[in-house]
């Protein structure tokens, strides 16, 4: 199931990123009182009402702008409007309504998508009044009155938001074909890839930023079973800035890593693996999802025979917080392994919906506490009581203890590492939930 995306948009500096760090309860946009600080477009994970939806926050959007760097925020401002299901269009109180925020509308209506007027800065709600019903003349329905700062009307707001979402739609999901997403930088052969395993070039990679997220979605059959792959390559750009094309990629990584079962984080064998993909990869570990690294261009390489474990092993130090994740060596343009990655999609997704009994946990708990000690704290030493496996994708198992303080993320990992050993899990991430049960002796 995909969550619904909102995307946060309006002229800059009118509080875009002080209702994100709101919403998202921690400060990852930079505030400031420039125009056009929030150079990155940043997501999060929002609930409301117990409904789940990823926000967006993103750059200013001056329209006629001719400086670069507003103008790069305008198109990857396009992209947001493009990938959201819902967008939320902030205007600034204080300054009233002026000519760019009508020229936003307009371009805001041309998306035809669901949105919600947001004006910002109101504190005082009787001074203020007047002045929030100027914007009734934008004609994009309702304006919502809020302070971010103060966290004042958020919730009508976000009511208005949530009810744009189609939850029967969410929740009738019945597509039961793995949904694989192939990510990574520019350039680096996801179409490629994509048209190999078609056998025909279906994916036309153009410059023109914002295909609409269901267009790049294919149908591809292997050995009798058909899978969707999603692919993430509408970003190429004609400007090799590289922070733009990081800042690019991010918004489409998000959006296809979040309907995925099992993404390919595809990684040039001719640079090595660099920064971005520690990014990329990133994204794709905290949301649990199953992990296929294909280090794509293996044709181009001269190897010897150590040439493969000196990437391997590159690959694992950059990405050491992911051991679980499985390395192929792929070249998308002559097909080289492509049969394996397949392989390998299927086991990641056998690892990803495995279930393991509760009984055994626990026989691998007693054990894995008989060999090393719980840690203690000033005399207090931490009791394991109870492991039990609560879902899939990924495997999320609860354990309960008699103290959550002193259950250090160490301790987790060594357990972590024994249910591995076990049962191997390869390819998917594994998420732990510590609970708090009080000892019956105390």
């Amino acid at each position: 199931m995909s969550k619904p995306i909102v995307a946060i948009v309006g002229r800059p500096n009118v509080g875009k990123s002080t209702l994100f760090n709101a919403l998202a309860g921690e400060n990852i946009s930079i505030v400031r009182n420039t125009p056009g600080v929030t150079r990155d477009r940043i997501y999060a994970d929002v609930e409301w009402l117990n409904v789940n939806f990823t926000l967006i926050d993103t750059g200013g959007i001056e329209p006629d702008s001719k400086d670069i760097i507003l103008s790069q925020m305008r198109d990857q401002a396009q992209i947001a409007i493009d990938t959201s299901d819902v967008i939320m269009f902030m205007v600034d109180c204080r300054q009233g309504l002026v000519d760019a925020d009508a020229k936003v509308a307009d371009m805001l209506r041309r998306s035809h998508k669901p949105v919600v007027l947001v004006v910002n800065k109101v504190d005082n709600y009787e001074k203020s009044i007047a002045d929030v019903y100027e914007f009734y003349n934008l004609g994009i329905g309702d304006p919502y009155p809020i302070s971010a700062s103060n966290k004042m009307g958020i919730g009508d707001m976000l009511d208005q938001v949530i009810s744009y979402f189609n939850l029967d739609e969410l929740e009738e999901e019945e597509d039961d074909r793995p949904r694989i997403a192939i990510v990574g930088k520019p350039n680096v052969g996801k179409s490629s890839l994509i048209n190999k395993l078609l056998g025909e070039n279906r994916l036309i990679v153009s410059n023109i930023a914002g295909t609409t997220r269901d267009a790049v979605d294919t149908a591809v059959t292997w050995e009798g079973r058909e899978y969707v792959f999603i692919d993430t390559a509408g970003l190429r750009r004609k400007n090799k800035i590289k922070e733009e094309l990081e800042r690019y990629s991010i918004i489409r990584t998000v959006t296809a890593v979040e309907r995925a079962d099992v993404v390919v984080i595809m990684i040039d064998a001719t640079e090595g693996v660099t920064e971005q993909d520690a990014k990329i990869a990133g994204i794709v570990h905290d949301r649990g999802k199953g992990i296929v690294i294909a280090v794509n261009k293996w044709d181009a390489i001269e190897k010897d025979d150590k040439t493969i474990y000196k990437y391997t092993n590159d690959v694992r130090q950059v990405l050491s917080y992911m051991p679980y994740a499985e390395i192929l060596f792929i070249s998308a343009e002559t097909g080289q392994r492509l049969p394996k990655l397949f392989e390998t999609i299927n086991m990641v997704i056998e690892n990803q919906t495995l279930r393991v009994a509760t009984g055994v946990l626990n026989e691998i708990m007693a054990e894995a506490v008989a060999l090393q000690q719980p840690p203690s704290d000033k005399g207090k030493r931490l009791k394991l009581f109870y492991i039990t496996q609560v879902s899939v994708k990924p495997p999320t198992f609860v354990i309960f203890v008699n103290d959550k303080q002193l259950m250090h993320f160490s301790y987790t990992r060594y357990l972590e590492n024994k249910i591995r050993d076990t049962f191997g899990f390869k390819g998917t991430s594994l998420k732990f939930i510590i609970r708090e049960r009080k000892d019956k002796e105390d």
